[in-house]
C-alpha cells in the first residue's frame, strides 16, 4: 500500500483503532485514534506544549485548523466553555475521531468539520486561532493557513502556533512576522517552539 500522509483526505489503511488516556493541563482525558491520523500513538510533545502554553479564556471562540483526533481543540472547547470551538481538518477518518472524542470526554461546545483551511468555517469571527501546522505538507499551505487564520481573527485575537526548531519553525516564525506584522516565541521545550501572533486592533 502507498504511504499515506496524515493530511490524505480520505485513508485507505485498516483503521487499527486505539485508547490513549493522557492528562492535558490537569484533567484527565482519553482519546480513540486510528492509522493514518497524526501521532496516534501519543500526544506528541510539540501538541502538548502547545496545550499547556495557549491561552485561552472562558467565552473565546476558538479554531483548531488541523485538528487531528482533536486533543488540541478539545482542551481547547473545555478552557473555553461556555464558549464555542471549531476542530477543521482534510483528514475525514480524524474529523471521525474528533467528533467522537468530543463525546467521550462529554464536551457539548464543540463543532467539527473536513476542509481544506478555513473554507469549511468561513464568515465565523474567532478570538484565538491554535494549530499544530503541517510542516511536510509544503510552505505554501503554511502559509495559506497563517493568512485565513489573520483573515478569520477578530482584532485583538490571538493565533498560537508550534513547530519542531529542526523541521523549518524559524521559517514559520517570519512567515507569521510577514502576515502579523510582529509575532514572539512564548515557549520552547524538547525541541519545540510556540509562536504567539496578534491582530492588531486597528485592522478592520
Amino acid at each position: 500500500m502507498k504511504f499515506e500522509h496524515y493530511f490524505s483526505y480520505c485513508p485507505a489503511a485498516p483503521p487499527n483503532r486505539r485508547l490513549l488516556h493522557t492528562t492535558l493541563r490537569g484533567e484527565k482525558y482519553q482519546f480513540y485514534t486510528e492509522a493514518s491520523v497524526f501521532s496516534r500513538d501519543r500526544i506528541d510533545a510539540g501538541t502538548r506544549l502547545l496545550v499547556e502554553t495557549m491561552d485561552i479564556q472562558p467565552g473565546d471562540t476558538v479554531a483548531d485548523w488541523g485538528c487531528g483526533y482533536g486533543p488540541l481543540g478539545l482542551v481547547a472547547a473545555r478552557l473555553a466553555y461556555p464558549g464555542q470551538c471549531y476542530l477543521v481538518d482534510i483528514n475525514r477518518r480524524a474529523v471521525a475521531l474528533a467528533w467522537e472524542n468530543a463525546r467521550l470526554n462529554g464536551l457539548s461546545n464543540v463543532w467539527v468539520w473536513v476542509g481544506d483551511g478555513f473554507s469549511a468555517v468561513e464568515g465565523q469571527p474567532f478570538t484565538v486561532v491554535v494549530s499544530n501546522p503541517p510542516l511536510r505538507a509544503g510552505k505554501k499551505v503554511v502559509s495559506r493557513l497563517v493568512e485565513e487564520a489573520f483573515r478569520c481573527l477578530r482584532p485583538g485575537g490571538r493565533l498560537y502556533l508550534v513547530a519542531r526548531t529542526r523541521q523549518g519553525a524559524k521559517s514559520l516564525l517570519r512567515q507569521v512576522e510577514a502576515i502579523f506584522s510582529q509575532a514572539e516565541t512564548v515557549a520552547r521545550k524538547g525541541g519545540y517552539r510556540v509562536f504567539r501572533a496578534e491582530r492588531a486592533r486597528s485592522h478592520e
